[in-house]
């Protein structure tokens, strides 16, 4: 007997109804949750061949049916193809579009100099609140698993779990259906410790791997200051001005536009503000800044979107006496031209 669309389509549903509530499915809830259009007694009628068929079980006379090994099996299968193919087309696209964010920044940082003969920096974009999008566990060794962990803005993260325990395939493919089901869509503050505990207890005797899962979740999610590129222009702008060009000040801001994680720590924390305007401008003069190179300076930063949870900073570094109204300006314009570039377009509209 052909396993046709129509019947991948209720054995879809039927895993993915059965993943959600635990209770045998019937036809009428099948009838209600799928695009089929198809009557209780068709979708009765196939899941009686889904059963011969050894894709489903009938656990109880009169109950719903129930997802067999087999039936796991192959909806785990065609799963992983699909995310497979899903995360090679992402990290293409996630590699040509780095490129080309590369070369805009840079080309960014030179015009904001250039326009405003100060010193200027931007970020790279950093992922906020990022979401869960696909988990993938599998093998490396009987010691080790490799977990494919994919998140909002879609970024890729491996990570290798050792295990305490052997694991079989079975085993293995529940896992990564209970991680999806109970994971997908969710943040890390989201993932509270009843949603840790409900996994743990389903998870059985690899309770321990399911911890090592969301301590991979979470470093895939954290951002750390070494995987923020930061890009610089107009360094030596700053000779053009008498208060900052002596020797002392001179080389402590020019040791500091060298230091990347000192520049990461001095734009991270502006990237979640936003003025009352919703511009996303804030200026920041001598003693509120938070680096001492700094304290005869103004800096100017703003933050740019690029969707999916993943933003940067520009800014802007000069004397107290700058030119407060063409930086800002200039920032809103570059702002405005970064959301345009790497934003996706609004569907909704």
């Amino acid at each position: 007997m052909e396993l046709d669309e129509r019947k991948r389509k209720i054995l879809k549903a039927i895993i993915q109804t059965y993943l959600e509530t635990g209770e045998p499915v019937g036809s009428r809830t099948i009838s209600k949750y799928t695009d089929l259009n198809l009557s209780s007694a068709t979708i009765r009628n196939e899941m009686s061949d889904l059963e011969e068929m050894g894709y489903i079980l009938q656990p109880h006379t009169s109950a719903g049916r129930i997802p067999s090994d087999e039936g796991y099996r192959l909806y785990v299968d065609e799963l992983m193809k699909e995310k497979e193919k899903e995360i090679t087309d992402i990290k293409k696209m996630v590699i040509e579009k780095t490129d080309h964010m590369e070369k805009t920044l840079q080309q960014v940082v030179r015009v904001l100099a250039s326009k405003t003969n100060y010193a200027t920096l931007i970020t790279g974009p950093a992922m906020h609140r990022t979401k869960v999008k696909f988990i993938q566990l599998s093998k490396v060794n009987e010691e080790q698993l490799l977990a494919v962990i994919v998140v909002e803005g879609n970024l890729v993260k491996n990570q290798i779990i050792d295990l305490d325990e052997e694991i079989d395939d079975e085993r293995l493919l529940k896992l990564n259906l209970l991680l999806n089901t109970q994971l997908n869509g969710l943040t890390i503050e989201e993932i509270n410790l009843g949603i840790i505990q409900k996994m743990k207890e389903q998870a059985g005797i690899h309770s321990g791997v399911i911890n090592k899962v969301v301590d991979a979740v979470a470093d895939a999610i954290a951002v750390s200051d070494e995987d923020v590129p930061v890009y610089t222009s107009g360094t030596t702008n700053i000779f053009k001005y008498p208060e900052l060009s002596d020797r002392k000040s001179a080389s402590g801001l020019i040791s500091t536009f060298e230091e990347k994680e000192r520049l990461v720590n001095l734009l991270k924390d502006t990237a979640s503000e936003e003025d009352g305007e919703n511009t996303g401008i804030q200026v920041y003069i001598g003693n509120e800044t938070s680096l001492e190179p700094l304290r005869d300076c103004s800096v100017v930063t703003a933050t740019y979107d690029m969707g999916d949870g993943m933003r940067g900073t520009i800014g802007i570094v000069g004397p107290k006496r700058m030119d407060y109204e063409n930086v800002v300006d200039n920032l809103k314009i570059l702002k405005t031209q970064l959301d345009n570039v790497f934003k996706k377009p609004d569907t909704d509209t």
